[in-house]
């Protein structure tokens, strides 16, 4: 299993509205993708605003493909992205997820 992780960050006074955004978007989009595992937001509290932390779980590199494209190092932005985060970072984190237990 693959984990693939975003990280963004809004102004405090967005925090509401863009996480209802990311669950319409990125969140409804990952799920309906055949292979996804799970998706997890996370969000914190910070001194330049609110970082969010965007998990999904994907069976392979093909159905990761599928959700991201050819590219999967590539981040996915939706039309809004730019009115809500500071800055878009290009790129995301990919790491085999392992289970212990």
């Amino acid at each position: 299993m693959i984990a693939r992780i975003w990280r963004g960050t809004t102004r405090t006074q967005d925090e509401g509205a863009y996480l209802a955004y990311l669950q319409q978007t990125g969140g409804r989009e990952c799920r309906a993708t055949p292979g996804n595992r799970g998706v997890f937001i996370f969000h914190q509290p910070a001194a330049d605003g609110t970082r969010f932390m965007f998990i999904s779980l994907w069976e392979d590199e093909a159905a990761l493909r599928a959700f991201a494209g050819d590219d999967i190092t590539r981040a996915v932005y939706y039309p809004e992205d730019r009115r809500f985060l500071l800055a878009l970072e290009p790129t995301v984190e990919h790491y085999e997820a392992l289970s212990f237990g």
